[in-house]
């Protein structure tokens, strides 16, 4: 098969397409025929070595953490997927997605409906069921204000919008040129930089109920006082920095219970996933480099097959 791979932790000048084996699925996964995969930050940052402490990588390692595709195979002890299924999930442990086939663990996996094309399904399993995990971690009301630092990205447009289904107020920081993605949302943008809390006061003087941070950092530290109730900051970027702030990580479900819920609020128009950019798999590099440089709005996917 063909691949996206990196050949040694670091940039992307150790990215290239080869030729693989095929792999065959072990206990508890699926081998998908790989139609799309979402591209995350995540993945360059796996590259990058940064989490291979927790996630080593057999080199020659394939990119990519989510895909959608179509059944082709199953391991041993897998219920509930058949070959020729329409699916989408998480891979497997030392799989990735930036292939013309895949492992998904089976229970990071769901069915794809019908009408739904690949392409929404495979940026499910990272953006959307993190946004999802975020929103239902901070057990807001209606009428409750979050703020979502960094809105612009994969998981903050879910999050936006979640959080709009469930009548809370939006404000969420990013870049001047997302401004119109950001308003068709239903959220309200605060430039992201320098006097970026005065700006949010300035829309609702007695700061926020809950913050959703995507950035982490000195961005995170920019906008921590906004939030009285520190218990009440979530992140899924940058754990350290959110204790240190008094806030906490965000709690991820990683199951197919969760996929099921967000591709029913798919379906049901209640989210756009909000995919932008589409490559192929040659053009994975350039599809890569997209999301490392922080331009992507929305989500970038390559198409497969």
């Amino acid at each position: 098969m063909k691949a996206y791979v990196f050949t040694q932790y670091g940039g992307p000048e150790n990215q290239e397409i080869q030729e693989l084996p095929t792999p065959e699925p072990g206990p508890s996964e699926v081998r998908i025929a790989v139609r799309a995969a979402g591209v995350n930050p995540v993945d360059w940052k796996i590259r990058q070595g940064h989490m291979r402490e927790f996630l080593p990588r057999d080199m020659p390692a394939v990119l990519g953490s989510e895909a959608a595709g179509v059944v082709e195979a199953v391991g041993q002890d897998v219920d509930g997927f058949a070959v020729g299924d329409e699916v989408f999930g998480s891979t497997a442990s030392n799989s990735g997605a930036y292939a013309e086939q895949a492992l998904l663990s089976a229970a990071a996996t769901a069915r794809k409906p019908a009408g739904l094309p690949f392409a929404s399904a495979a940026v499910l399993p990272v953006a959307g069921a993190t946004a999802y995990d975020g929103i239902t971690q901070l057990e807001l009301d209606a009428g409750a204000t979050l703020l979502i630092n960094g809105i612009g990205g994969g998981v903050g447009v879910v999050a936006a919008q979640l959080a709009r289904d469930r009548e809370i107020t939006v404000v969420g920081t990013a870049s001047e040129d997302k401004r119109e993605l950001v308003e068709s949302l239903g959220a309200i943008l605060v430039p992201s930089g320098d006097g970026v809390a005065e700006r949010v006061r300035q829309i609702l003087p007695d700061g926020v109920d809950a913050i959703l941070d995507l950035v982490g950092g000195d961005s995170l530290r920019a906008v921590a006082d906004l939030c009285a109730d520190r218990s009440r900051i979530v992140t899924a970027a940058d754990p350290g920095t959110a204790e240190e702030v008094g806030g906490v990580p965000i709690e991820r479900d990683r199951t197919s219970t969760v996929l099921d819920a967000v591709v029913a609020l798919v379906a049901q128009g209640k989210i756009d996933p909000h995919v932008n950019e589409t490559f192929p798999l040659d053009d994975a590099g350039s599809a890569l480099a997209s999301v490392e440089a922080g331009h992507a709005r929305g989500k970038v996917v390559l198409e497969i097959g």
